[in-house]
């Protein structure tokens, strides 16, 4: 699969767009030899362009992708169905022990500043 990037003709389309830059940008006492070497200048430079933009949209494509595949294994472990020999999530007691024990102190505080104070 070695393409020969000498010998891929560019796109119409690119020497059209070529020849009206260098039409538009053409300067007084000009030949149309020096407008079309200009032009092919012009082609030049916006298949290069092109090339660039493509192998960036390639590069993010791939990272992309990449970055995908990475997550999917993640989701994949997440999902599993709960086997028999999990242990089942019990409600987190601590804060109703701390409760509890906060109206404990405070009733303990009150009967005991009672005996005091009689």
């Amino acid at each position: 699969m070695a393409k020969s990037k000498n010998n891929q003709t560019p796109s119409q389309e690119t020497v059209t767009e070529a020849m009206q830059i260098a039409r538009a940008t053409q300067r007084p006492g000009q030949t149309k030899e020096q407008t079309k070497l200009i032009a092919m200048g012009i082609q030049k430079g916006i298949d290069q362009y092109k090339k660039q933009h493509k192998a960036k949209l390639r590069e993010m494509d791939k990272r992309r992708k990449k970055e995908q595949r990475s997550k999917q294994p993640d989701a994949e472990t997440t999902e599993q169905p709960n086997n028999s020999d999990a242990l089942p999530q019990s409600p987190n007691k601590l804060p109703w022990v701390l409760l509890t024990l906060s109206w404990l102190l405070f009733a303990s505080y009150l009967v005991a500043s009672q005996l005091y104070t009689a």
